[in-house]
């Protein structure tokens, strides 16, 4: 592995060198639950179900395949694959090998699949048998894969993952390798906004402590007799998620389908009494500006964590009022793996007061310290905006053979997120936006989020981005993008009107523009970059 984490150096104590440090292998966490709660469900979909026993039996079974195959310790695994038992199954077998498990996100394409394949150097390929194109690609580009295997029915491929998990159940079970702290254990690829996406490298140990963290910061309390709903793709925040309900023996269900369906995940938390999920901001809002929501008995939530981006003050107030205070929101990077604040349930407010704190996505998470730098890396007091940094066992220890990024992303031991934002005095914090967000409108600084925020509090408005675009006089100016409520119609100018007494005039947008929907990721994120192409694609922007 080329990547390394930049840092300050340690300084040996009482002259004793450093020692290579033992960790515990992630699938273990597979493997005590199995041995604690043999006949209690880990897994639920419709009907199906696997027992910890069974799915530690199972995979065990597919890591001696694997292991057949010339699948060894720090060899990576590339799977393409939507939720489902078989996906999950991947993760620990890879694990158990001490093997390197590489997810994708499943709705790339197969040239973006070959692209991953190639930048992780992937020793074999687990591919979904939907997705012939994506493994007729990488088997072209890669021919020298030790194993394509097929997840599900489909005409590709050396075999199935049922088949040679079949064919090796009952044999002696697959010990899991020995590990040090720092050996690779995912590369949790970024969504790559800007140019290709990068492979963050997670290790062993750190990934130990964030699930340690989760289970601190996030869903204190988690037991075996909670029950877990998987909303997002299990290749990314929801997997972590996921892993901390197996380090504490608790259900996950997989809802059926492979669309979101807001009706369904409201019935799954009714029929298991489901008590955390995770998701996005936008998911939360869909759920809770669904009907049934109202239909069904929810009395049993305690934790319904979002993360990825912001949520907006109006979006918050209103998954209060149908949810209680059962919201938790975490801030952080696929880079430090969500772990860089929290806000708790008791600190969601519906009121307006300053114990709101509104716009704050909480405090320091166990373990971790944020620093407000300005450009040349000095430490910023309280109220100054300037770039969010992170150090802590929850960062990565950097990219996969990418020195360069590398060389950016950290600077005097501090992970750079990329993210502007300030701390109050009380240490929360406060985004208010990408870095590369940020526009310059006559010499003045320009925070889409500020904007975006009181825009959403016009009650015709249900969504709004913000970007700024090219302008021969001012350097740069506003676009705004809105998606209304149902029933209801407004004009550009009568929103700008509104919108005037409630912020400085330099920070209107020009142009408004109204769509039906803005564009989502993958992940279900609405990112500028997205807004910004669709804007090009329609036109807006030379119109502009």
């Amino acid at each position: 592995m080329s990547a390394s984490r930049q840092s300050a150096g340690a300084v040996p104590l009482g002259g004793v060198a450093p020692v290579s440090r033992r960790a515990m292998n992630l699938a273990q966490f597979l493997v005590q639950s199995a041995r604690r709660h043999p006949s209690r469900p880990a897994l639920v979909c419709g009907d199906a179900s696997l027992t910890w026993r069974d799915l530690d039996a199972r995979t065990a079974a597919l890591a001696q395949a694997l292991a057949e195959h010339g699948v060894g310790k720090g060899d990576r695994v590339l799977v393409h694959s939507r939720n489902s038992f078989a996906f999950v199954e991947t993760l620990f077998a890879v694990l158990r090998l001490g093997a390197v498990w590489v997810p994708t996100n499943c709705r790339i394409s197969p040239d973006e699949a070959v692209y991953l394949a190639q930048a992780a150097g992937a020793k074999a390929f687990l591919c979904e048998g939907q997705s012939a194109a994506h493994a007729a690609a990488v088997a072209q580009a890669m021919p020298q894969l030790a194993l394509l295997a097929r997840l599900g029915p489909g005409e590709f491929g050396q075999a199935d993952t049922a088949t040679l998990i079949a064919a090796r159940l009952g044999r002696a079970p697959q010990d899991c390798a020995d590990v040090g702290y720092d050996d690779p254990c995912w590369f949790f690829f970024t969504s790559g906004t800007t140019g290709h996406p990068k492979a963050a490298v997670l290790t062993h140990g750190q990934m130990a402590f964030v699930v340690t963290n989760h289970l601190c910061d996030l869903m204190p309390g988690t037991t075996e007799d909670d029950v877990s709903l998987v909303v997002a793709p299990l290749s990314h925040g929801a997997g972590i998620h996921f892993l901390t309900q197996v380090a504490r023996g608790a259900c996950t269900v997989l809802p059926q389908g492979e669309r979101f369906d807001a009706a369904q995940v409201w019935e799954l938390v009714a029929r298991h009494g489901v008590t955390n999920m995770f998701t996005v901001p936008t998911i939360v809002k869909m759920l809770v500006e669904h009907p049934a929501v109202d239909a069904f008995d929810h009395g049993s939530l305690r934790y319904v964590i979002y993360a990825g981006a912001p949520m907006y003050r109006e979006d918050q107030k209103r998954a209060l009022a149908k949810l209680g205070r059962v919201l938790v929101q975490y801030f952080g990077l696929g880079e430090v793996t969500g772990n860089i604040t929290v806000l708790p349930p008791d600190h969601h407010h519906d009121g307006d007061g300053p114990e709101a704190r509104a716009g704050t996505c909480g405090y320091a998470r166990t373990g971790m310290q944020i620093s407000i730098q300005d450009e040349a890396g000095k430490p910023l007091p309280a109220g100054q905006t300037g770039e969010i940094c992170v150090c802590g066992p929850a960062v990565f220890a950097g990219y996969y053979a990418n020195p360069q990024a590398n060389a950016k992303a950290f600077r005097d031991g501090w992970f750079r997120t990329g993210d502007l934002g300030y701390q109050d005095e009380a240490g929360y914090l406060y985004i208010t936006g990408r870095e590369s967000d940020m526009y310059i409108s006559g010499g003045s600084n320009i925070y889409p989020r500020e904007v975006e925020e009181k825009v959403l509090a016009h009650p015709a408005v249900v969504e709004a981005a913000v970007l700024g675009v090219p302008d021969p006089v001012w350097g740069e100016v506003g676009v705004m993008v809105c998606v209304l409520r149902p029933g209801h119609a407004l004009e550009a100018e009568a929103l700008l009107e509104w919108m005037a007494p409630r912020m400085a005039r330099y920070k209107l947008p020009r142009q408004v523009f109204f769509w039906d929907a803005l564009p989502r990721s993958g992940y279900g994120k609405i990112t500028k970059k997205l807004v910004r192409d669709a804007l090009r694609e329609r036109g807006c922007l030379a119109a502009g």
